[in-house]
Formats: structure tokens, C-alpha cells, sequence
């Protein structure tokens, strides 16, 4: 799983049929403290998250297509969910 912002929306005039009718997000790599690593993916909306928002993203192409419900679509990334908070654990202590 890999934690991140959208940065923007990806539009296209030509695509493959399986993202007809899917949003198509940037998402800014970043770490739990919320610092961006400089990395960047493109991943599919499952949870109708926007710009701005801390999501968490599930970066493994089996798992995104079980997601998706298709078990033979052209795809890796997926946003999973949208992230309220992220709290540091006391476990331990």
C-alpha cells in the first residue's frame, strides 16, 4: 500500500477501452509524516477522491483488478480510500 496526494487528473482522447468511463488520477508519493518523496503514479478512482486529498493506494495489479472486478484488465494502481488522519501508535508504551 502506498499513501499519497492527488495531484491532478489524467485526461485522454485515446485509451483502452477499460478506462472508458474511469478517472485516472496523479497521485504524489508520500511518506506517513505527509513529506513527498518526489515520486509520483497514475492510479484508477475507486472512491471518488479529488485533488488535494490524502489517499491510499493499493500499487499491485492482481489486487487492482479484484477491485475493479475485472480479472483481465490492464491495470496496477487503484485508490482505495480516501485518509481522514494518521495517527502516530502508542503501541509498547
Amino acid at each position: 500500500m502506498i499513501i499519497g496526494i492527488v495531484g491532478g487528473t489524467i485526461h485522454s482522447t485515446i485509451n483502452h477501452p477499460f478506462y472508458d468511463g474511469r478517472k485516472l488520477l496523479i497521485v504524489d508519493r508520500t511518506n506517513p509524516d505527509g513529506a513527498t518523496t518526489g515520486k509520483y503514479l497514475i492510479a484508477v478512482d475507486s472512491v471518488g477522491a479529488g485533488v488535494g486529498q490524502r489517499v491510499l493506494v493499493l500499487d499491485e495489479g492482481t489486487g487492482a483488478r479484484q477491485v475493479l472486478n475485472d480479472p483481465i484488465g490492464p491495470v496496477r494502481s487503484v485508490i482505495v480510500g480516501i485518509i481522514d488522519e494518521i495517527a502516530q501508535s502508542q503501541h509498547g508504551k
